[in-house]
Formats: structure tokens, sequence, C-alpha cells
């Protein structure tokens, strides 16, 4: 508030009337004598309105620029001992800090009661946020959007990275069943790894032609077991055979059904091409 100017209590003359005698050619003259006394009696005091009228025009100017200045929007710098609410009040918004926080929501983020030193706030209006971020004209705002993006952009360069880089896991084994139709497709799998010909029905019919499907069938009688190398398993392999022609990944038993398979179609593929070739003794 301006420092209120000092009155000088004006001084009321009075004239006093009084006689004084003057010469003139020898007679005495009685003429008015003006004279100046000091008056004695204080001024009345000012009234208490007169006061606030006075304080109040001189802060008039002041409020006048601040609201011209809120209602036409402007930048506010954060500084230490901050908050919304004192912002708002020193700042005469309309709606308070809940009106400030709610236009400056992006830049202040999820708890109005923390803000740093240096924020920019618009005081008045929203924010434009989007071209703000885009220039960088808002300060710690675009500056933090900025951070945020770019962090965003190294977090998919190194997934990418890491995606590239990283050794693909290997898929689940398949379980197969302990059956006729599991041994027959487990012997296939392996059979696809080296390059084996031979299908499913292929496979399938010279097993039920030499076995029946059972893998533990053996064959006593003919010139093979004569010479002491009988037939043995699903497919009626002798030992000889099913030591050449044993295919790596599988048992070394000639009994095993994936194994006499896989060691079957093996040597049905050097000598006919594939098993499916094969439809009769072989």
């Amino acid at each position: 508030m301006p420092k209120k100017a000092s009155h000088r209590r004006p001084l009321s003359r009075s004239l006093t009337r009084g006689l004084m005698a003057a010469g003139v050619g020898g007679a005495v003259i009685a003429v008015p004598l003006l004279t100046a006394a000091a008056a004695g009696a204080a001024p009345a005091p000012q009234s208490a309105a007169h006061e606030a009228a006075v304080h109040q025009a001189a802060e008039a100017p002041a409020q006048a620029r601040t609201a011209a200045h809120t209602a036409a929007g402007s930048v506010y710098t954060v500084v230490p001992g901050d908050s919304l609410s004192k912002i708002a009040f020193d700042h005469s918004l309309s709606g308070g800090w809940h009106k400030l926080y709610q236009d400056n929501r992006e830049a202040v983020g999820g708890n109005p009661s923390l803000i740093h030193p240096g924020l920019k706030l618009s005081l008045g209006h929203k924010a434009a946020a989007s071209a703000a971020h885009t220039t960088g004209a808002t300060g710690g705002t675009g500056e933090r959007t900025a951070h945020t993006a770019h962090t965003a952009h190294k977090t998919v360069i190194k997934t990418e990275n890491t995606a590239d880089t990283a050794p693909a896991k290997k898929a689940a084994a398949p379980v197969y069943a302990d059956n006729l139709d599991g041994w027959i497709r487990q012997s296939l799998a392996v059979m696809a790894e080296h390059g084996i010909p031979g299908s499913y029905d292929g496979i399938y019919r010279n097993i039920m032609r030499e076995s029946s499907g059972n893998p533990t069938a053996i064959n006593n009688w003919d010139s093979n077991a004569a010479q002491g190398t009988p037939s043995k398993g699903l497919l009626q392999v002798i030992d000889p055979t099913f030591q050449t022609y044993h295919v790596a990944g599988t048992s070394m038993d000639p009994y095993d059904p994936v194994a006499n398979i896989t060691a079957a179609c093996n040597y049905a593929a050097a000598t006919y091409g594939s098993i499916d070739n094969v439809n009769g003794p072989y």
C-alpha cells in the first residue's frame, strides 16, 4: 500500500481589526488595521470511510492489472514453497486451485499436492498440451514429455534388439501315445529329421503283414532263423540289418518299436526307395 502523505494543517487566518494611528500631514487618522492570527483549532479528523476509500484507490490499479493479466491467460513458473492453492489465491483465479489443477493436470500429474520448482502452469486457461509438447515451449513439461518419448523409443529398440538376438526357445517335445499309432508317428518324426521317406499308411500296412502290430514278435522258423539271425519286432528286422541301418537317436534294442520301424524304413529306402514301395517279404 502506498505511504500516506503527511498533511500539513492549513492555517486559518482570521482578520483582527485594530486601529493604527497614522500621521498624515500632521493629522492623526484612525484607520482599520488587519492583522493575521494563527488559528489554534485543529481540523476535523478524517473519517474511516475516507481512509478506506484512499486505500482502495491505491490498490485498485494493481488489482486491475492482476485481473486483466489472469483473464488474458498467462504462464506462471513454480517457485519453492508454492502450492496450487497459494498460486490460485495470489492470482485471484476463478475456480480456485481445483480449476488450476484441472487446467494443468497433464503437467502436474496425478498428485495435485506435488509440484516442483520450475514447473510451468497456465493461469486462467487450459494448457495447450499438444502444442507445448511438440515445440517444447512449456519448459519442464515439454522436456519431461520429450524425455518420456525418448525413453519409450529406447525401450522399443531394446525390446526389438532382444527379440532379434535372443535364441529362439525350442518347442516342447511332442508326447506320443505308447501304442501302434504313437510308435508310427514318433518314427515318422525321426525319419523326417534324417530325410528318410515313408508314409503312415505304408508303415502301417507292412507292420500288419509282418507282425500284426506285436513289437515282440520273432520268426524262429525261416531261413534267417536257421542261420541264427531271426527276424524281430514290428517290421521283422534281423540283427545285422538293424545294426547297419540303425538311426541315431533311437534305441539300440531291435525290439524297441520306434527303433525297429525307423531302421526298417531306412533299409527299405536304401533298397526299394521307400517303405511305401514294399508290399511283400523284403
